[in-house]
């Protein structure tokens, strides 16, 4: 028989032993909860920020914003990707195509494509077809997979790896056309009615935002300035680049923003500094109402003649920069009407490595055009097929512009001579 000492000894541990249990398996089930509510708080933290930023507020009523927060919390949230799923559900109803989760991939790759950098993929850039719902190509980058096979802004893409675009919707069906350089994804595309498959392979595309080169057209020197996308470094390289073509002497600049599908809007912003006087770059418009007029500094870098071309791949931050030189008569468009993007997102972060965009304002031109779905009509429209290679020898468009800036300089010549005639004719009816 054990002794009392002994029975109270077992006792002890037995009670020590549940205690211990019931400490692990509380500990367990905190870091549980504790998982648990951190996807719902990601989810509940997205709520805020849109309910805090989206532009339209009055969408929110129709849509019955708040009771889609209540039925989403309601929801099985466990896990990250539930976190996800629930998001994207939710942004659904707001009918924005802008305002969307960014998982970790897009998140890192538009913080990244924002600094200049390469970017893997196919270098497609996509937007929505506000009409139909489809995904359409806005653009193609310079020296791309897309480009080299033939792939055309207004085309339609159907399908990747065999999904629908239109179940994907637009962030998805973006990235999915991304992933690891040296691998394959096969897009369906639709372009002019015609139907066909292109098995393209992803690899690193150099965006180089900036690039100029100088143009003789006779007599004269023009240069040429093209910008492919509004990233942060784009303002300094956009400066360094007039000051390199001044120095070669060029009398006139051709500003080619075909297929910029846009960027940041500060970038583009910024570099309506170069070419405008204490002028009215673009208003915009936040959610109560609220106006903000950015006017360009009091001097630019460079005042000369200029032309700049668009095509419908011109797209947001490029169409501010477009429409202030049209407003503000800087410059003369020429091309094919803008693509028509007049919204601005801004990114927020919702973890360390996901985030989202939201639509926070519209914006207007100088002459308070509102080109949301509308676009900037150029004031020269071309019909001729564009180029391949833009800036090339066989970009007719570049011709064009090249043709009228000449008769441009010509003028200008025809003038001073008329002065310096004048002059001469005033000294000599001198009486002493």
């Amino acid at each position: 028989m054990p002794s009392t000492f002994n029975k109270i000894l077992l006792f002890k541990k037995l009670i020590m032993g549940f205690m211990i249990m019931i400490l692990v398996s509380t500990n367990l089930h905190v870091k549980e909860v504790q998982a648990l509510s951190d996807s719902r708080q990601m989810v509940l933290d997205a709520w805020t920020l849109v309910n805090e930023g989206f532009y339209n507020p009055e969408k929110f009523e129709l849509i019955k914003w708040k009771k889609i927060r209540q039925k989403t919390l309601q929801k099985p949230i466990e896990t990250t990707e539930d976190a996800y799923l629930a998001i994207e559900d939710m942004l659904k109803p707001l009918d924005d195509p802008y305002t969307r989760l960014l998982r970790p991939k897009d998140y890192e790759l538009l913080k990244t494509s924002n600094l200049g950098s390469e970017i893997n993929g196919v270098g497609i850039q996509l937007g929505l077809d506000e009409a139909t719902g489809a995904i359409k190509v806005i653009s193609t980058l310079g020296g791309s997979p897309a480009e080299e096979a033939g792939i055309m802004s207004g085309d339609l893409i159907e399908a990747v790896d065999g999904e629908s675009a239109l179940d994907l919707g637009l962030a998805n069906t973006a990235s999915k056309l991304r992933g690891e350089k040296g691998t394959k994804v096969l897009v369906q595309i639709s372009s002019q009615g015609e139907s066909q498959e292109l098995d393209l392979e992803r690899r690193s595309v150099d965006l180089r935002p900036v690039r100029t080169k100088r143009l003789r057209e006779e007599e004269h020197t023009i240069g040429y300035l093209r910008i492919t996308q509004f990233s942060e470094s784009v303002p300094k390289k956009i400066e360094e680049a007039i000051v390199e073509l001044k120095e070669k002497d060029v009398e006139a600049i051709i500003l080619d923003l075909r297929n910029n599908s846009g960027g940041l809007v500060s970038s583009g912003i910024a570099a309506a500094d170069s070419f405008l006087q204490d002028s009215l770059i673009v208003e915009t418009q936040n959610r109560n109402g609220i106006k903000d007029s950015i006017f360009s500094q009091t001097s630019e870098l460079f005042d000369g003649p200029m032309v700049t071309l668009v095509n419908k791949g011109t797209a947001s931050a490029s169409e501010i920069l477009a429409g202030a030189l049209q407003d503000n008569k800087r410059s003369i468009l020429i091309g094919k009407k803008t693509y028509g993007k007049g919204v601005i997102q801004s990114l927020k972060s919702l973890t360390e490595t996901s985030g989202i965009a939201i639509t926070v304002a519209s914006y207007l031109t100088p002459n308070g055009n509102n080109i949301q779905g509308v676009g900037i009509t150029p004031d020269i429209v071309l019909d001729l097929q564009e180029a391949q290679d833009f800036g090339s020898s066989e970009d007719r468009w570049l011709r064009n512009a090249e043709n009228y800036l000449t008769s441009v300089l010509d003028q200008d010549s025809l003038e001073v001579e008329k002065e310096l005639t004048n002059e001469v004719i005033d000294s000599n009816n001198l009486t002493s």
